[in-house]
């Protein structure tokens, strides 16, 4: 990890100072290269840094963690029904700024910016390059199709069944997630491990 504590702070790298989770960036980096065998993905380890803050909120507020079913807890405040609602009442009772935790819970996407901007961290090659394969297989077969439709275009032209053949052909394959909404490119879905959903609802203004 080189550390380039020039770089801006992010959202993660404040929040372990605020929650005082010494140790916990070494953990992500080394979990998510894989230094000590299987890697972790982005999404699981945003959950495991989420659980953490909760872990901490809960003893700034005098609480002991062990009072807690935590993972009960932290996977009701993903939901939006009465679960959500009585896990938001207990956490107040116990103290517990809910708004504020909420607000400081993170999305896979806020670690990936941590890890590559602020630690400098980089997957193994291996695993790289891996994934930029199956990125460049997606496009040489955007590329086929394209001129297969190309090839359509201008034999319809010249049957006369099509009115010219002087058409542009654009391929755009969208990743489309139902649960969240969100719309990327299968490269920024593959590169980033997944999308918006496994903590949309936990947090707010990523950085």
């Amino acid at each position: 990890m080189k550390g380039n504590k020039n770089n801006k702070r992010t959202k993660v790298t404040r929040l372990i100072d605020k929650y005082d989770l010494d140790g916990m960036g070494a953990q992500l980096e080394a979990d998510w290269t894989g230094v000590s065998g299987e890697r972790t993905s982005l999404r699981d380890l945003a959950d495991e840094f989420n659980y953490a803050i909760l872990e901490a909120a809960l003893r700034a507020a005098n609480v002991s963690p062990a009072q807690f079913e935590l993972s009960g807890i932290y996977t009701a405040l993903a939901d939006s029904g009465a679960e959500q609602t009585r896990a938001k009442r207990r956490l107040e009772r116990e103290g517990v700024c809910v708004d504020d935790l909420l607000r400081d819970f993170v999305t896979h996407q806020a670690i990936y910016t941590y890890l590559t901007e602020y630690r400098e961290a980089s997957l193994p090659e291996h695993t790289t390059d891996t994934v930029e394969k199956k990125v460049e297989a997606i496009k040489k077969l955007q590329g086929r199709l394209a001129v297969v439709i190309d090839s359509a275009i201008s034999s319809s032209a010249s049957t006369g069944s099509l009115d010219h053949s002087d058409y542009d052909v654009l391929i755009d394959v969208r990743v489309i997630c139902p649960a969240c909404g969100s719309d990327s490119t299968v490269g920024t879905l593959l590169r980033e491990g997944g999308c918006d959903c496994d903590n949309s609802s936990h947090s707010q203004g990523e950085n």
